[in-house]
């Protein structure tokens, strides 16, 4: 996932200014994308104008600088529609946020899409945890450097996975509400369609 699909994401909604899409990545898209820069956002907006994706139209303001109000173009839309419908592969971490920004912004553009990100990723994570959970965990034989507690070891590697372990969980029973949630309203969308 690139930057820019998330703020072809966010200009899919509204029309935005620069100011203004950083504002919403600060407050509303901290689980997204963090420590976000104004400049590297107009940086961004400067070679999407190039590259014919976005638009903008100078807004005057009373007393204060103009401003550029960027709009998806067709070609961006293009760029964002063809990213969306692209096949999802889940990072090795669940955490990561290219599932959200997919989830997020493409979501609205295309439920097929959306259906099947959340069935992938629900399917990856539940073979991880098929995979991993049982393993052994032991650190095995160390040959500690002094002062390396190695039971100490032992205990926050445990600690960790049973940290992880509830996380994956909980990432799992989301998961499969969104999912259930998703193919209700299908089907109440398309109640033939779904009859075998």
């Amino acid at each position: 996932m690139k930057f820019e699909h998330v703020i072809l994401g966010l200009l899919s909604w509204r029309p935005f200014s620069g100011y203004d899409l950083g504002k919403h990545l600060e407050r509303e898209g901290r689980f997204i994308r963090s420590k976000v820069h104004l400049s590297q956002i107009y940086r961004l907006l400067s070679r999407m104008v190039d590259s014919g994706w976005v638009c903008y139209e100078v807004q005057a303001n009373d007393g204060r600088p103009d401003s550029k109000i960027y709009r998806l173009t067709e070609a961006g839309e293009q760029v964002l529609r063809e990213w969306v419908a692209s096949p999802y592969v889940p990072p090795s971490k669940f955490t990561d946020s290219e599932f959200l920004v997919r989830f997020r912004y493409g979501g609205p553009l295309d439920r097929s899409a959306l259906l099947r990100l959340v069935r992938t990723e629900l399917e990856t994570r539940k073979a991880e945890v098929s995979l991993y959970r049982d393993r052994d965990r032991s650190v095995g034989p160390l040959q500690p450097i002094d002062g390396v507690d190695t039971d100490l070891a032992q205990r926050l590697g445990d600690l960790a996975h049973d940290h992880g372990s509830a996380a994956m969980d909980h990432w799992i029973d989301w998961l499969e509400h969104v999912l259930a949630e998703l193919e209700s309203e299908e089907t109440a969308r398309h109640p033939q369609g779904r009859q075998r």
